[in-house]
């Protein structure tokens, strides 16, 4: 039965079938409003080993570039927050810690929103004294050129 047939008649037969929605995968699936495991600003202060491990993240974040965009994803303000949680405390100065990072993209069409994300993951995972890493990809609150900080508005010559 055509379209118009379909509405205007009297017949007791079913519409066709309609698609299931699309799988967007397990990279969008993740990418939901997800809180930080801890309210940052109600976290114990860091170690000295924990900040230490904190300025690393930070140092391999700034090494990571959309490769649309000549300015890293710490400078572009992607990163919303890095949680350092040590998980086996050395005297010695030998602690283990957990990292995870919330980010986001430019926009969830980003073409590299199946890349970056692992990318990141992978590089925060060779941290020394990091023995697990965590990126949460959020869309909340979305980014927009405020986030960015007045370096990377220069270098894009925003300013």
């Amino acid at each position: 039965m055509n379209l118009f047939g379909m509405f205007n008649s009297k017949s007791e037969e079913k519409p066709p079938e309609v698609d299931p929605p699309l799988n967007v995968g397990p990279l969008m699936e993740a990418a939901k409003v997800v809180p930080p495991a801890s309210d940052p600003s109600t976290r114990p202060p860091l170690s000295s080993a924990m900040k230490a491990v904190h300025d690393n993240v930070v140092s391999v974040l700034k090494s990571c570039y959309d490769p649309e965009i000549p300015v890293n994803i710490y400078e572009l303000g992607l990163i919303y927050d890095i949680e350092v949680i040590e998980k086996d405390k050395d005297p010695l100065g030998d602690s283990t810690a957990e990292v995870v990072v919330r980010m986001t993209l430019t926009s969830p069409m980003c073409p590299v929103a199946g890349s970056l994300p692992p990318e990141v993951q992978f590089k925060i995972g060779q941290v020394p004294h990091v023995v697990n890493a965590r990126v949460d990809l959020v869309w909340e609150p979305q980014w927009n050129p405020n986030k960015m900080t007045e370096a990377a508005k220069l270098q894009l010559g925003l300013m």
